[in-house]
């Protein structure tokens, strides 16, 4: 199967109007970080897709509250996949987060390098004792 790769560092296009009536302030402020998201390269260019994104914003809003249904996280989660923001939605929609090769570069550079000694000292030797 060949995948689509998404940018690791995520959307930096600008985020549509919330396309349902009568968002609230917790909505607008979901629905602005999801449009920061790897996924949102994809979204961004299948605006048919915006209302289901929008659906899941409004639903796990929802779900934050204290007395949200255990039925009601089912349905956060099956909008979840449908746009891509579970492992399993990534793969139905043929998408894969792009590894940050810089990044891993950058860690890598600014890791230290460990003493030889330094690393036995974190080892323990067990013996198995017989008699």
């Amino acid at each position: 199967m060949v995948f689509t790769a998404l940018p690791a560092q995520g959307y930096d296009g600008d985020a549509p109007d919330f396309p349902l009536p009568l968002a609230n302030d917790r909505e607008l402020e979901v629905w602005e970080e999801a449009w920061r998201t790897p996924q949102a390269a994809a979204w961004s260019v299948q605006p048919w897709r915006w209302r289901t994104v929008a659906m899941w914003v409004r639903w796990s809003v929802r779900m934050e509250a204290e007395d949200a249904s255990a039925a009601l996280g089912n349905v956060v989660v099956r909008f979840a996949d449908q746009i891509g923001l579970t492992p399993a939605g990534l793969k139905e929609n043929g998408w894969k987060i792009a590894e940050d090769d810089l990044a891993v570069k950058r860690q890598e550079r600014d890791e230290p390098v460990d003493d030889v000694e330094d690393v036995r000292s974190r080892f323990t030797v067990v013996t198995h004792g017989g008699g």
